[in-house]
Formats: structure tokens, C-alpha cells, sequence
């Protein structure tokens, strides 16, 4: 076929959608039971008046939803209404070993056999590489540890004290879910928090995607969303500002078997540690086409990689929100119809 896409989240199905509307033939192969990517792994009580801003599908308004509607059902109910009304072509539970390079055409290797094509856009984009960071003593703690990604509420924290670590909107917003049932919280972050109270306009989202987009360019790892804007002042934020829930420590130097120890020898008895500390990129099954730079990214320039322009990775760097999602799908499907459309070599 033309081209394969791996992962139908929102860049994924934006690229679908533009793949169909550009006549390339294309087959998109999702991991998931069902429509609506990471955002059907969200925590049940992430609502939808604390979700940033989601940008529209291409010729999909996203309705205004009932703010208090859990965010786990209104989006994969709206990827999957677009899926639907576009007739795109989905096939599920698909999960991708490899990518190889067999010459003139790449063979993605799956779980269901492998597919032969000319092109690949990837939108596999974060959500399934949870990032656990390493400090001394960690396995000697005896309480619990998870990673935000296997957060399901606040209600199982009920009088315990938790460490929550991670500067991101994951991180404070499960940390003042946290904070109302626990019997106390600390929240430690490697950098000193900034908040913001600029409104997420159009105009602040291109220059969010401005930014990571340099980065990707010079082959470097993308930074997050909140790296650039910083975190949203919402009223839930002013309150735990005001009450001292959001007090920020500096992470702690390594874990003991009950607890945490700061440099200066200060310690805090803990029952679990959150960490909310972000996800990586999720490209292993590229790995055999060796398109990491030296400097540990992936070299892009719009949404193709620059090693291999057969490839383009959409949900990743500046369109791994929803912000660049739409506009990364148009993006990779209009040079893939250019590049496909030359003759090929004798």
C-alpha cells in the first residue's frame, strides 16, 4: 500500500483523514480495543472543565461538553464519531514490533502479520512509555510507587501521606485530588514551578509549537507543553497556591525503606510516591531504521525525518498535543502525495 500509520489517536487520525482526501491508499493500525488513544487510559475522575484546550479534528467541531463529564468517555466518544463519519479505515488491536527497511519499501511487522508499504507516518505518541526516574534506596521503600499514567483516583490515598514528583499538569492536578482525602502530601519537582495566568490562545499555541518544533529540528528530544507555557493559574490552582497544597520542595536526595531524605538531612515519612514525571516518545519499533541524532531525538523537518523522508512522525515534538495535531496530519499527508507521486528509480 501507500502508506501505514501506526497509532490513531488525534495526529493519527488527522493524517488519516487527509491520507483519504489525498487518494493514498493507506491502512492505520491502532493497539487499542477501541477509538480514542491515551485518552481512554485518563483517570476516572479527570473531568472535562480540567482538560487543556482540545483542538478540533479536521471537519469535526468538538462540541462544548458538560464540564463535569469524565474526560475517559466524551473524547473516545468523539474519535470514535469521526472515525465513523469518515469511514477511515482502522484496524484494532494491532500492536507493531518492528519497522525494517527492505529497500524500496518499508515492512511493518506486527502481531497480525506484516504490512509492506511506501511510506509510514507514525503517531504511536507517548502515552504507553511512562518515564520512571531512578534516585538511590528506591527499591528499598516500602510503601507503594506508581507513575501518574496508573492513577485512578484519590479515594485509595485516603489517610496516607504521599509524595507527589513531577512540575506538570498531571502532577498538580492529581496532587489537589490527592490533597482532599490523604493525610498529608508533599510535592517535589527538579525545578522551581512557574505559573502562568496568559490564556492558551492561538497565538500562545504557535509559539509553544514554535519552540519544540526548534528543538526537533537540531535532532534534540522534544521538551513538554508546560516546559514552554508553564502551568495554568485555574482558580483550583489559586486555591492550593493559598492554602499550601501546592508548597513546592526541592526532590529529594534518596529514598529509605518509610520515607524520603532531602541533602541537608530533613526527612518525610511516606506512605506512597506518585510520580508524575512525564513519558518518552514511544519509537522502539523504529529502532531498526536508526533515525535517532546524537542527540537522542529524532531529526525533523516539518513532520518528516530528515534520515529517512519515507517517514514522518506526526504526535510527536510539536504536535504531540492537540494543538499541532490537526495541522501535523495535513502536513505529512500533502508530502507524502508529493513524494509518493514521483517516478520510481530504475
Amino acid at each position: 500500500m501507500d502508506v501505514v500509520v501506526v497509532g490513531a489517536g488525534q495526529a493519527g487520525l488527522s493524517a488519516a483523514y487527509f491520507l483519504k482526501r489525498a487518494g493514498l491508499d493507506h491502512r492505520v493500525l491502532d493497539a487499542e480495543e477501541g477509538p480514542g488513544g491515551a485518552w481512554r487510559h485518563r483517570w476516572p475522575s479527570l473531568r472535562m472543565a480540567t482538560v487543556h484546550g482540545i483542538h478540533d479534528l479536521p471537519g469535526a467541531p468538538f462540541a462544548e461538553p458538560d464540564p463535569d463529564a469524565p474526560a475517559r468517555r466524551v473524547l473516545p466518544a468523539y474519535f470514535a464519531d469521526f472515525e465513523r463519519h469518515n469511514d477511515l479505515d482502522v484496524l484494532r488491536p494491532v500492536r507493531v514490533r518492528a519497522v525494517r527497511d527492505l529497500g524500496g519499501l518499508l515492512r511493518v511487522e506486527t502481531d497480525r502479520g506484516a504490512f509492506d508499504t511506501r511510506a509510514l507516518v507514525n503517531a504511536t505518541g507517548t502515552w504507553t512509555r511512562p518515564f520512571w526516574p531512578r534516585y538511590p534506596g528506591q527499591e528499598l521503600f516500602r510503601g507503594r510507587q506508581l507513575h501518574s499514567s496508573g492513577y485512578r483516583g484519590p479515594a485509595e490515598f485516603a489517610g496516607r501521606h504521599v509524595v507527589v514528583v513531577g512540575g506538570g499538569t498531571s502532577a498538580v492536578q492529581q496532587l489537589l485530588e490527592i490533597a482532599g482525602h490523604a493525610a498529608g502530601t508533599t510535592w517535589v519537582t527538579r525545578r522551581e514551578p512557574e505559573f502562568s495566568d496568559e490564556p492558551f490562545t492561538p497565538e500562545l499555541g504557535r509559539v509553544v509549537v514554535a519552540e519544540v518544533e526548534r528543538r526537533v529540528r537540531l535532532g534534540l528530544p522534544p521538551r513538554s507543553v508546560v516546559g514552554v507555557t508553564g502551568l495554568h493559574l485555574t482558580p483550583a490552582v489559586r486555591e492550593g497556591l493559598r492554602t499550601g497544597v501546592l508548597h513546592r520542595r526541592p526532590v529529594f536526595e534518596r529514598i529509605t525503606e518509610d520515607g524520603v531524605v532531602w541533602a541537608d538531612g530533613t526527612r518525610q515519612r511516606a506512605d506512597a510516591i506518585l510520580w508524575a514525571t512525564g513519558f518518552r516518545a514511544a519509537l522502539d519499533h523504529l529502532a531498526p531504521l536508526r533515525l535517532r541524532e546524537p542527540g537522542g531525538g529524532v531529526r525533523l523537518d516539518g513532520t518528516r525525518v530528515v534520515a529517512d523522508p519515507r517517514v514522518h512522525l506526526v504526535g510527536y515534538g510539536p504536535s504531540a498535543s492537540t494543538v499541532g495535531a490537526t495541522r501535523a496530519g495535513r502536513a505529512a499527508a500533502k508530502e507524502l502525495r508529493s513524494l509518493l507521486a514521483r517516478p520510481r528509480a530504475a
